[in-house]
């Protein structure tokens, strides 16, 4: 089983603390580490490896569920800009990546990566974007989840999507 199936499968068994909400064609999750923080990630329900493959509506659906989560993490995260990526190299499964920005963000972490604070997420080595200081829970956790939770239905009203 892919990774976004077994996290899947935790979301249906209560065990992903990361669960934030289930729509239509999807879930949403905050993802686990935090270097953007407010970074989360919008799980397609059907095990797809290209969005090509999902029929129609279903493709016109999820797509428009993730803007719908991407403006909602705008809103809850307080994001200049947010950034998509849907790569499924590593993981097959469809998924998008959220990532809200904010000037000079690429230097947070006191390091100089020559960008100029200005760029793309993937400018930042995955080791560090993915170290375990980063790592969110507890309380913090669910203050996330719970204003990711207040900006969706916010979203979903303004959209007429209840």
């Amino acid at each position: 089983m892919c990774l976004i199936c077994t996290r899947i499968e935790m979301i249906k068994n209560g065990t992903n603390p990361w669960f934030v909400r289930e729509l239509e064609t999807g879930y949403v999750v905050i993802g686990d580490k935090q270097y953007f923080h407010g970074y989360c990630l919008f799980l397609c329900k059907w095990h797809e490896t290209e969005l090509y493959h999902l029929p129609e509506e279903k493709r016109a659906k999820f797509l428009l569920e993730m803007s719908m989560v991407a403006e909602a993490a705008q809103i809850a995260f307080g994001a200049d800009k947010m950034n998509y990526e849907l790569l499924g190299n590593g993981d097959t499964h469809l998924h998008w990546h959220l990532f809200p920005r904010r000037k000079g963000d690429l230097e947070e972490d006191g390091i100089d990566y020559g960008t100029k604070g200005v760029g793309p997420v993937w400018w930042i080595p995955w080791n560090i974007m993915n170290h375990e200081k980063y790592k969110v829970g507890g309380d913090e956790l669910e203050k996330m989840k719970s204003d990711l939770c207040t900006a969706l239905d916010e979203v979903q009203r303004r959209h007429g999507k209840e």
